[in-house]
């Protein structure tokens, strides 16, 4: 009699982490920058239209690489984090630490630290939730407040990034308590060469179309 097959190991969906203000500004400037040199491109004489292409192949990836590519994606195995030019896969039993001060930062147990650009810090939301913080520890020093309502203003009271770092901390920790679980995923680094390579193709035709006249 044969033994039972396994059942294989549930799949976790990712968690995503994007800027919001990011990526609507990103799409803005990629439409403006195609409007401008769409119409230099199609009703240009000359050069112009050369000159227009170029610098919307060199422009357009550069935008879409700051704004619209950065991304966080993190299950319970791993972390995935997609920066303008590299996308790190990284185990939880490499990460060391996840902390968000002027820039939010992830510390491997080696000592290499990768910024998350998809996570930017705002001080000035930070300063707003501490002030909200401060207001409602002031308006009941007791600290009296129904469970809704602490669950609901928690949020209100904590900037995006510190509680982005905050949940990545926790998935970080949660893979640490099942260490004797077979990690599924290995450290990788792969640069974005679908951004570098036109980035760079646009950059040196626009520099010889502006050297040659």
């Amino acid at each position: 009699m044969t033994s039972p097959t396994p059942a294989p190991e549930p799949v976790h969906a990712d968690r995503t982490f994007r800027s919001a203000a990011g990526l609507v500004c990103g799409v803005l400037l990629i439409a403006l920058t195609a409007w401008i040199g769409g119409d230099a491109l199609f009703r240009g004489d000359g050069r112009t239209p050369w000159k227009a292409l170029a610098g919307m192949l060199a422009a357009i990836p550069l935008i879409a690489a700051f704004t619209v590519r950065p991304a966080v994606y993190a299950n319970a195995e791993r972390i995935r984090i997609r920066n303008p030019f590299r996308t790190i896969v990284l185990p939880w039993s490499e990460v060391a630490d996840v902390r968000a001060g002027y820039s939010t930062e992830l510390t491997t147990h080696a000592g290499v630290t990768y910024q998350l650009w998809a996570v930017p810090v705002s001080l000035r939301e930070r300063k707003r939730a501490a002030r909200k913080a401060s207001r409602q520890s002031q308006d009941d020093p007791y600290g009296r407040s129904s469970v809704h309502a602490d669950v609901r203003d928690t949020a209100a009271r904590v900037a995006a990034a510190d509680r982005a770092a905050v949940d990545l901390r926790e998935l970080a920790e949660g893979a640490a308590h099942r260490g004797d679980r077979p990690a599924t995923e290995t450290a990788s680094v792969r640069w974005a060469y679908e951004v570098i390579a036109p980035a760079a193709v646009g950059t040196v035709l626009l520099v010889v179309l502006l050297a040659t006249g």
